[in-house]
């Protein structure tokens, strides 16, 4: 299909940059590559909402940056997340003081670096929610609503949870409400004809002629059948009587509709489809309240359409009919009433001066103390640093080829080019408080390459700086807290568990090794790697439960898990680089 585009690599930049030039005035960059977009109208101490995702689908996500909207978003490559550095960005310009929402489509490579993004915000003292659009009824069945895809239902939320914010509700409380409108609204699409990628030129599926997907995702994923093209009220139906019956609906139930074009379907055919919506629920004995029709989810050229339905109670009604204005969408409306005022939990923080502050104040002779002791274990920490990840990135062939037999290859650039960004980072870092240099690596890790492997390992490495905060020597006691920190974190958002053929069954196995190990600390480390490398022995005949490599089966078994090998090759590194350093 012909477009209208100069390089297909330039064509998400040159999208935004024609955007920003445009509607200047209500947007701007929040980053330096303008990936992160902030709304110019900001209302200080307000909560903020972060949304985003991959290219392809306006007005979904950056058109609903606006005022009674959202307050910033991180724009992705066509059909990609965006990265977590971008992400954080999007997040520090829509902190206003009261904390920030993430509010997303549930896919996975955005929920890790949404989380990841939370990783790194966090020790700016910004305090971040998460709620996960999951309207798309096709994609699971009911009792497993919450891992469903979000599509065009996500913009109930938007809509709602930007009028809650603006009246001044707390964080919980504009996730709890954005909550209530994901829980609420069921969607299911139709696709008569595929996207074409620019970068490819080729479709993102193949449908024959005459025929419809019903139950389509906006990526063009499969729904729940191939058939014959229906007439337009036979595929209301359809999509209707499967929401309706999704979503408990009955007679007296009140509503709102949004009847969405994927993008290249007429306007006047979305109007057909409401048409018959409107009839059916009225034929129902349900109320509809409102109802939206245009394009408000698209993948770009895709021809379809969806409708997404929206259970109201009265609040969730007044929050509808509320005002919103982006360069996207308008609503004119009442504002509703503010929320009543937080009122403030006492802290029993000491006056200062008294006497209990007095107590709790250390003698400046014992700060120099503790602060030159922690500058020496931060010296230790950037040397090790230096010296170990070079050495580590000399297994990257050996990973890669690992990973190529169970996922997609990926693991050895993972870990080579993560290795170098960690040691850039960290000399461009303070090297006051070994926290700090953390800090940095796993920023740095996590975003040189992004993938689930860096996601979780940086992330899991952010959560272990706080062990290592004010640390004045690098003991068995601080390694083993820092390292069971990671480890909970990789275990938290991974949702693996040991056995399940991942990271962990290497880490997890080294981190009792450390704590029944001997005080020598070459003694304890060859006891780390002695039981890394049986965690990956021992679950190498197991099949893989985890990530990529679970996609293959029982073809997995047999083989180590590669990020189980690159853990134990990391403790391999350490050791190698403790005997050419004594």
């Amino acid at each position: 299909m012909p477009k209208l585009i100069n390089d297909p690599h330039d064509f998400v930049d040159e999208v935004i940059e024609g955007i920003l030039l445009a509607h200047g005035d209500r947007l701007r960059a929040a980053s330096d590559d303008a990936r992160a977009i902030v709304r110019t109208r900001t209302a200080p101490g307000t909560v903020g909402i972060v949304t985003g995702g991959g290219s392809g689908h306006l007005p979904l996500f950056l058109g609903y940056v606006g005022v009674g909207l959202c307050s910033a978003v991180a724009v992705g490559n066509v059909f990609s997340s965006p990265s977590a550095a971008q992400i954080a960005a999007a997040t520090r310009a829509a902190d206003h003081g009261a904390g920030v929402l993430y509010l997303y489509g549930n896919y996975g490579g955005d929920v890790y670096n949404f989380d990841l993004a939370a990783d790194l915000v966090e020790p700016d003292g910004i305090r971040t929610m998460t709620v996960l659009g999951t309207d798309d009824v096709a994609s699971a069945p009911l009792d497993r609503a919450r891992s469903r895809r979000g599509v065009a239902g996500i913009f109930f939320a938007y809509k709602i949870a930007g009028a809650a914010a603006a009246r001044g509700d707390d964080l919980s409380t504009v996730a709890e409400i954005a909550q209530r409108a994901v829980d609420r609204t069921g969607t299911m699409g139709v696709g008569l004809s595929p996207t074409v990628l620019p970068t490819t030129g080729r479709p993102s599926f193949e449908l024959g002629e005459g025929q419809m997907e019903v139950g389509i995702g906006i990526h063009g994923e499969p729904g729940s059948r191939t058939g014959a093209l229906s007439g337009a009220d036979d595929v209301t139906d359809e999509l209707l009587d499967r929401i309706v019956a999704d979503r408990g609906i009955e007679k007296g139930t009140r509503v709102a509709v949004l009847v969405n074009g994927m993008g290249a379907t007429p306007l006047e055919e979305l109007y057909v489809l409401s048409r018959r919506a409107r009839h059916r629920l009225d034929a129902l004995g349900v109320r509809v309240h409102r109802t939206y029709v245009g394009e408000f989810a698209t993948s770009l050229e895709m021809g379809g359409a969806s409708i997404s339905v929206l259970v109201l109670d009265e609040e969730l009604a007044d929050l509808l009919d509320s005002p919103a204005d982006s360069p996207f969408f308008t609503q004119v409306g009442t504002a509703p009433a503010a929320a009543a005022p937080q009122v403030p939990q006492n802290d029993h923080t000491a006056p200062r001066g008294s006497a209990e502050g007095r107590a709790s104040m250390p003698s400046s002779a014992s700060t120099e103390s503790a602060t030159d002791a922690s500058r020496e274990a931060a010296g230790a920490l950037l040397r090790g640093i230096r010296g170990v990840m070079p050495l580590w990135a000399q297994h990257a062939d050996e990973l890669r080829d690992l990973d190529a037999a169970l996922g997609d290859g990926d693991l050895g650039i993972t870990v080579s080019s993560g290795a170098a960004a960690i040691v850039r980072a960290v000399d461009d870092a303070s090297a006051d408080d070994p926290a700090q240099l953390m800090l940095a690596a796993g920023e740095a890790f996590a975003t040189a390459n992004p993938s689930t492997f860096a996601a979780l390992v940086g992330g899991g490495m952010l959560a272990s700086a706080s062990a290592l905060r004010g640390a004045t020597a690098l003991d068995r006691e601080v390694v083993l807290a820092a390292l069971s920190a990671l480890a909970d974190r990789i275990a938290e958002r991974g949702g693996a568990r040991p056995g399940d053929k991942t990271v962990l069954d290497a880490v997890l196995p080294s981190l009792a090794a450390l704590a029944s190990a001997p005080s020598d600390a070459d003694e304890a480390l060859a006891a780390m790697r002695a039981a890394a490398w049986r965690g990956v022995r021992e679950t190498a005949e197991l099949v893989s439960q985890r990530g990529r490599a679970s996609w293959v089966g029982d073809r997995s078994a047999g083989r180590p898990d590669p990020g189980a090998t690159a853990y134990a090759r990391l403790l391999d590194a350490v050791a190698r680089w403790r005997e050419a350093d004594a």
